[in-house]
């Protein structure tokens, strides 16, 4: 083989090894980190750049994105020494590409560690109970703590989410129970706080019932009240108008003798009434009076003539 084709054939992997170590192309949301000779020189952000052959290389490699690292299931003792197995997952975010590759070895390993330790010292301080209705109290204290831990790592903990909390059998027997009772309890208590409202539904009723009731008989004892007050007075009045009418025709002339022959035929019919229910003969005590003893005598010969007819009858 010739030797002009051998060294053109060298100088071009030359040259292409060369552009590969010379130029770098980072992609979006990502940071390389530049070593020069063993010693960190640059952190190259998103777009095109080039390198000095052979002096520079890219010893590491960042997503500056948010990660969600799973927290491995972990046996911790609450406060009341019960043993719960508790899992997790913790959201984390390269900051500062460079204290990320040289403040420590794997950060991945490192912040999932220190959530595992931090959440046994945050279970270990409360009671069984509270753990399910504490979640984001334990969940802002482990990200709170792990956060400021992983400050000079260039990692920024973003959040951190408990997802389960599993109990053993046992006690998940015993909150079982527990909450059954309380469930029953609930029950109980709501039905007797309906059935104490409906009883003071029904006695409010009746109390309204009895006020209307007495309400409308005070009502109708004012409209019968009424009613008689106005009888009277209609009938006072029309009494003192017949009166004022018969003292005016008194006034008038034969007024008197009529008011006598009125008198006298009234005292007649009233004394027929008397002799109406036997065959007694009644005389007026007043014999000097020849007008009523006529009147009289008149009345009882009708009153017996009527009696004879009935008995033949």
């Amino acid at each position: 083989m010739d030797i002009s084709l051998i060294l053109a054939i060298g100088f071009s992997i030359f040259v292409i090894i060369t552009i590969v170590k010379t130029a770098r192309i980072v992609p979006q949301r990502q940071q390389f980190v530049v070593e020069r000779l063993g010693k960190y020189s640059r952190t190259l952000d998103a777009g095109f750049h080039l390198l000095i052959p052979f002096l520079d290389k890219v010893a590491y490699k960042h997503s500056m994105k948010e990660i969600a690292v799973d927290v491995s299931q972990q046996t911790c003792i609450t406060r009341d020494n019960i043993q719960v197995d508790i899992d997790g997952l913790i959201y984390i975010q390269v900051v500062d590409a460079r204290a990320a590759s040289y403040g420590i070895t794997d950060y991945y390993f490192a912040t999932t560690q220190l959530a595992q330790t931090t959440l046994r010292s945050e279970i270990g301080k409360i009671e069984l109970d509270k753990t399910f209705e504490e979640r984001d109290v334990i969940n802002a204290r482990v990200v709170e703590t792990v956060d400021k831990a992983a400050e000079p790592w260039g990692i920024k903990v973003l959040r951190y989410e408990v997802k389960d909390i599993m109990p053993p059998e046992s006690v998940k027997d015993a909150l079982e129970k527990q909450m059954r009772a309380e469930r029953e309890r609930r029950a109980v208590v709501a039905k007797s706080e309906g059935e104490r409202q409906a009883q003071i539904n029904v006695s409010e009723g009746a109390r309204q019932e009895m006020i209307n009731l007495s309400e409308a008989q005070k009502l109708k004892q004012i409209n019968e009240a009424e009613g008689k007050a106005g009888e009277i007075r209609l009938i006072a009045e029309a009494t003192a108008q017949g009166l004022r009418a018969i003292a005016a025709a008194i006034r008038e002339e034969g007024g008197l003798d009529a008011v006598n022959l009125r008198v006298a035929e009234q005292y007649v019919k009233e004394f027929g009434q008397l002799a109406k229910t036997n065959n007694t003969l009644i005389i007026p005590s007043n014999l000097g009076d020849v007008g009523g003893m006529v009147a009289t005598v008149m009345k009882s010969m009708e009153t017996a003539r009527q009696s004879k007819i009935e008995d033949g009858s």
